[in-house]
């Protein structure tokens, strides 16, 4: 239960205190300001609790936004200041203090607490109004305008993200809102649509997997239908604030494993018809992960960089002046709504195998594109990048006990040069060698010292950002080329699954590290052995094993990555206490 301090004396006619229940607050009125810290006491400690100006005149969705939102300590709008428990002692030395000044309350009690160190977070209300008149006639005029505003209206515009692909802007959105606000009416809660979400798009693989057509078609309805409701959760959960660390791990990881168990049912599917295409399936989860990638290493070497500009950045923003070339621009990368909608129709009206040359096709054209205008942008630029960037990129390289070993005599220079010379030496080797060749196994060793090399220094570099990708792009290809060469039932299957626990292991880091926690740690990335370990290892698996045995030790490796880090991540988003991140950035 939360609590609200009603303050001032009842305003006939005034549905406030009404309005406040319903918002889930027992409401405790006070004659005066000065009685407001004796009520405070009452407060059990463990609670929400909030100041509110009993002449306050808004819109609910206004006092919602500020006495509601579990992301903040502390929030506010005028007449209204809610804090959570963390924030409940600078709360009470304020009211102890008795701050004087003009105004509200509530607004000098959150001054006061800003000005002892706690952030107070002040919603954007738009077209939303909230007020506490000081006579009558701004009553009146307050009243008008709270009534000259829908408020639900507004209430679901804000539930869609500001910044989304066009399919799912003009194709999912208008209706999805609705949705979203049936759930809330019925008490469902976003965590409860993802799930749902995940299982329509695990049934859709299933689909997939009979190789029918009518299972084809069943899938791409399906796998539509699991997009709209991958859209509902995170509309419901704005619409009705209902963030949670919980929710937060599921909606950032539960879109990628919907995505590539989908590709493995078309693999399956393919296989029932006698075409093997889980070179294919693996390659686009290759792509997709490395794009991601990129998208991550850019945004954190930048997060708070200094000087952010250069030319090319300049010529962009003109042309997010113009219209249509902001449609354009989003579409062309494939986000997940044309991705989604592209493999939903092509896998009802084709083949797997189409399917695939389509998404690598598409895909890649996204990452060259976005990845050129990165690169440019950063040697273009003399931004000074701080030490938090520099720690995160570190973090996102993935390095474990092998290249800690080399990193004590950087060549700081020629990072990335080396770095990119280990990364085609072991592929290159791994494609021109026969299976099983010790050259492959020396290569890795090679790999393994460049690797190491470069990120034996911080990494503040201009194109810096570029490792984590290169690393991920060096460690997958390597194994599905080892796969391909193996050339035996089962090898490429068990790469698939090798590669999805080590990805999901790079995701699990990349929205640690976005939600402003730790990277994990150290003993999980040595235990898992860090990308250079797994590359040494499985080539050593390679030359020492036969063709048959090769897909078990995959397998292996695959379910012992998974369990440790399935178990890891399990524990830090469930018991850790990590913030409520909910992705409003570009598409995925």
């Amino acid at each position: 239960m939360s609590t609200v301090i009603l303050t001032g004396l009842p305003v006939p006619g005034s549905p406030l205190e009404d309005e406040l229940r319903s918002l889930g607050f027992d409401v405790r009125p006070v004659p005066a300001p000065e009685d407001a810290p004796e009520a405070l006491a009452g407060v059990p400690a463990g609670q929400r609790v909030a100041v509110v100006d009993s002449g306050f005149v808004g819109h609910p969705h206004a006092l919602r936004l500020a006495l509601t939102d579990p992301r903040f300590e502390a929030c506010a709008v005028t007449g209204a200041f809610a804090v959570q428990p963390g924030a409940r002692a600078a709360l009470e030395r304020a009211a102890a203090l008795a701050p004087d000044g003009e105004g509200p309350y509530a607004d000098r009690l959150a001054a006061a607490v800003e000005a002892s160190g706690t952030t107070v977070q002040r919603p954007e209300l738009g077209t939303l109004v909230a007020a506490v008149p000081a006579g009558e006639a701004e009553r009146a005029e307050a009243l008008a305008a709270v009534a000259a505003v829908d408020d639900e209206a507004v209430r679901l515009r804000s539930a869609v993200k500001a910044r989304d692909g066009f399919f799912t802007t003009f194709f999912i959105s208008p209706y999805s809102r609705y949705i979203a606000r049936w759930c809330a009416r019925r008490g469902l809660t976003p965590n409860q649509v993802t799930t749902a979400s995940l299982l329509t798009a695990l049934l859709a693989a299933g689909c997939a997997a009979t190789g029918e057509r009518w299972g084809y078609v069943t899938a791409g309805v399906l796998l539509l239908v699991s997009f709209v409701l991958d859209c509902t959760d995170g509309q419901l959960a704005r619409y009705s604030l209902q963030y949670s660390t919980m929710g937060a791990w599921l909606d950032a990881t539960f879109d990628r494993v919907k995505e590539y168990a989908f590709y493995a049912g078309l693999a399956l599917g393919a296989a029932r018809n006698g075409d093997d295409v889980w070179a294919l399936a693996l390659g686009s989860m290759i792509l997709m992960t490395c794009r991601h990638v990129v998208d991550f290493s850019f945004n954190e070497a930048n997060h708070d960089a200094t000087a952010n500009t250069s030319p090319t950045a300049s010529l962009s923003g003109r042309l997010d002046s113009v219209g249509w070339t902001v449609w354009v621009r989003r579409m062309i990368i494939l986000p997940i709504g044309e991705r989604w909608a592209m493999i939903a129709v092509l896998t009802a009206a084709t083949t797997p195998r189409i399917v695939f040359y389509a998404l690598l096709a598409g895909c890649a054209f996204g990452a060259l594109y976005t990845t050129a205008g990165r690169v440019l942008r950063s040697v273009t630029r003399k931004a000074k990048r701080t030490d938090r960037a520099a720690k995160a990129l570190a973090d996102l390289a993935d390095s474990g006990p092998l290249a800690g070993l080399v990193a004590s005599h950087p060549l700081r220079g020629l990072r990335l040069p080396f770095a990119v010379l280990g990364a085609v030496v072991v592929v290159g080797a791994a494609c021109y060698e026969p299976f099983g060749s010790p050259v492959v196994v020396f290569a890795a060793l090679l790999y393994v010292v460049l690797s190491g090399d470069a990120v034996g220094a911080p990494l503040r570099g201009p194109l810096d950002w570029l490792l984590p990708p290169l690393f991920r792009a060096a460690e997958y290809t390597t194994v599905l080329v080892l796969a391909v060469k193996a050339d035996v039932p089962g090898a490429l299957p068990a790469a698939f699954g090798l590669v999805a626990a080590v990805a999901y292991h790079h995701y699990d880091t990349v929205y640690r590290i976005r939600g402003g926690s730790d990277a994990p740690p150290r003993w999980l990335v040595w235990t898992t052995g860090g990308h250079e370990g797994r590359v040494l290892l499985t080539t050593a698996l390679a030359a020492v094993l036969t063709r048959d045995a090769f897909p078990v030790a995959l397998t292996a490796m695959a379910v012992f990555v998974a369990v440790v880090v399935l178990v890891e991540s399990i524990r830090f988003w469930v018991s850790a206490g990590a913030p409520a991140v909910h992705d409003e950035g570009e598409p995925a």
